[in-house]
């Protein structure tokens, strides 16, 4: 049986009203969301499933599979992230909310890497999914959730996706979105996509 995906909100989760980035985002196929504590029984069985698909692309601290109250911890410190606008890791589920098929992220950037969102200039896009879930489009269409996102918020002048030289289903999405492959650095590629000025001008 699938665990149940989590209903409970982050805490201190900002209204869409007090913060830029918005807390939910729908799609054609996909609802994005900010992760919950209670994700965690969802999430485990993903990651169990999923080690030697994701474990060569994404950090450690997000892909190793961890005892349930540990991956609990592991999502509330997500979800405080997104409340205080230092990185916005979104849940991606089905439209419906049943299926959890992987995360889409939004991260604040600036010259020496992330930051919080009122001091980046520019933003970096990722993403992961269910081995069962590629070959669909999911992560493209997410990607251009998140570019729609970006576009909106003040002064950022560009977005980014970075991945390793050798994951080339992840370097598929940005060309598909319109992206420039602008520089290689030692196993990663950073693919940049210029954004339109943001909603105060610049």
């Amino acid at each position: 049986m699938t665990p149940r995906v989590g209903t409970g909100r982050p805490r201190a989760l900002p209204s869409e009203m007090d913060s830029p980035v918005p807390a939910t985002l729908r799609t054609a196929r996909l609802l994005l969301r900010p992760w919950a504590a209670a994700d965690a029984a969802a999430l485990q069985p993903v990651l169990t499933a999923n080690a030697a698909h994701l474990g060569p692309w994404i950090p450690a601290r997000v892909a190793t599979v961890a005892p349930l109250p540990v991956l609990a911890e592991r999502l509330a410190g997500f979800a405080d992230d997104f409340a205080a606008g230092r990185a916005y890791r979104y849940a991606l589920l089905t439209r419906d909310g049943t299926r959890l098929l992987g995360e889409a992220d939004l991260f604040p950037r600036a010259a020496g890497g992330r930051v919080p969102l009122p001091d980046a200039d520019h933003v970096e896009v990722g993403y992961w999914l269910d081995a069962a879930a590629t070959g669909q489009g999911l992560a493209t269409e997410a990607t251009r959730a998140l570019l729609d996102v970006a576009a909106a918020l003040p002064a950022m002048t560009h977005a980014e996706i970075r991945c390793d030289v050798a994951n080339a289903p992840s370097a598929a999405v940005p060309r598909r979105l319109g992206f420039r492959l602008a520089a290689v650095e030692g196993e990663l590629q950073v693919w940049r996509k210029p954004l339109p000025v943001g909603a105060d001008g610049g």
